[in-house]
């Protein structure tokens, strides 16, 4: 039996001599460009040093949470008042019954990349491993930018709100901090119209950030577009939206005023209301990135916070979402020819969550190149629920026969955690296995030139081209 050490190993997941060449070759040491990500800013700008492995890994961790309540581990050791060594080694508890899932191999690969420790957590050496890293984030080689600095990252795209004051952001750029942390511009609260109350407390704090008195739709548009050119002026070249899907219907300026006008004074919208009050906004928001010449994301698929008995008591985003129906391919056509049709489309990156998308997804992408920008419309990384080596060996198949998997633009970590990094590496090993196995086949020629490209290209160069930072 192979000795426990030797689980995460220089070969791990590489099962082809070609796949372990062109990794170790093309691939390991390119630099991470993070582009979308879930980090606190402010967390980086005081450049916070963790006081334990419990805090750091399951303070915010939904994935692990999500995995400890399939394991019947009570919710006090997920989200409530225990300690956190009490909330880790629950967590140790629950990592021998995650063989199989995606966590296992993140678990260990974060222990050692971040710690040099090549144990298989359990319960069993869960304490000695606690009290080891305790002592080690205790230095100033495990803060947050340290960390950053540790894993090779050039540039990570945090998720923000329009309304937000971006002061850690501005902090970082005036200290000179050598790693890129950019704002994306997420608008996704200006769509939520069904809490009529939370509604216009959004739109009030919407215009104080932008100095404007929002009463009208005109309004709003203005003060978004104050926010977005703010956000420009701060370095965002990216937005993102996560709407559950796509919406479409023809609308007129004067329809989504007075559909503006109904949500804010509180009254119900109907479905067709509803309807065209989305699509106005999600196409203005479009067309501002486009003349500002950002690229816009749209992460759709999520069914969220299915349990409202734990929403209420938690609230959003602490794992209760799952994957939704197959996305309606006819208003994500529609809406992106609407832009289209004007000339008003950005760069957009379309991701999915439900598997069934994929095929649909890459034909959509391929209907609104224009001739000039590679990847005008493109693929996404394998999103959230996908995001494992299953669901991204998928992924790449799905893309190398319906698009261009040599102009992939690569991984996200779509993470909260500082210790979610080796996520990029996962996928490049998962991805430069899938290359090998082609070659090893016979289906890719074994041309130094041609994996080079494809290796790198997908490691780094097409996202560092693509996004321009």
């Amino acid at each position: 039996m192979m000795e426990s050490k030797n689980f995460i190993n220089p070969n791990f997941v590489l099962e082809s001599k070609t796949a372990q060449e062109i990794y170790h070759k093309y691939s390991a040491d390119k630099p991470i460009i993070d582009y979308h990500c879930h980090l606190d800013p402010k967390i980086i700008a005081e450049n916070k040093s963790f006081p334990n492995l419990g805090d750091m890994w399951l303070g915010g961790d939904h994935y692990k949470w999500r995995a400890m309540r399939i394991n019947g581990v009570e919710e006090k050791f997920c989200t409530g008042n225990v300690t956190d060594k009490e909330k880790f080694l629950k967590w140790a508890e629950t990592v021998p019954y995650t063989v199989g899932n995606p966590l296992y191999h993140w678990t260990h690969l974060e222990l050692a990349r971040y710690f040099d420790i090549y144990e298989l957590l359990s319960p069993k050496n869960a304490d000695k491993i606690y009290n080891q890293t305790q002592e080690m984030l205790q230095t100033p080689e495990y803060s947050t930018r340290s960390l950053m600095k540790k894993m090779n990252v050039e540039m990570v795209g945090t998720t923000d709100d329009p309304a937000d004051s971006l002061e850690y952001h501005l902090q970082l750029k005036k200290e000179g901090f050598e790693i890129k942390v950019l704002p994306s511009f997420r608008a996704d609260n200006v769509l939520k119209t069904e809490d009529a109350e939370a509604f216009k407390l959004y739109v009030e704090k919407l215009g104080k950030a932008a100095d404007i008195s929002i009463t009208t739709y005109a309004e709003l548009i203005d003060a978004l577009d104050k926010r977005h050119e703010f956000f420009h002026e701060v370095g965002c070249r990216v937005s993102d939206s996560g709407p559950d899907r796509f919406f479409f219907a023809p609308y007129t300026n004067d329809e989504a005023s007075t559909i503006f006008k109904k949500a804010l004074d509180g009254k119900s919208l109907t479905i067709e209301e509803k309807e065209k009050y989305c699509t106005a906004v999600m196409a203005e928001l479009s067309k501002m990135n486009h003349k500002r010449g950002w690229v816009q994301q749209f992460h759709v698929g999520a069914l969220r916070n299915n349990n409202t008995r734990m929403f209420n008591s938690l609230g959003a985003d602490t794992g209760f979402d799952s994957i939704n129906d197959p996305q309606p391919a006819l208003k994500m056509s529609q809406f992106l020819n609407h832009l289209d049709s004007t000339d008003q489309l950005a760069k957009t990156i379309l991701y999915n969550l439900n598997p069934a998308d994929n095929e649909m997804l890459l034909t959509m992408c391929g209907n609104f190149s224009d001739g000039t920008t590679f990847g005008k419309v493109t693929y996404g990384a394998a999103w959230w629920f996908l995001d494992q080596k299953t669901g991204m060996e998928r992924h790449l198949e799905d893309l190398s026969v319906l698009s261009l998997i040599s102009r992939f633009i690569g991984m996200v970590t779509d993470s909260r955690s500082f210790l979610s990094y080796p996520r990029h590496e996962y996928f490049r090993r998962i991805a430069c296995n899938f290359i090998g196995n082609q070659v090893e086949k016979g289906l890719i020629p074994n041309d130094e030139e041609i994996l080079k490209t494809v290796v790198e290209g997908f490691s780094y160069n097409n996202a560092k081209a693509y996004f321009n930072f």
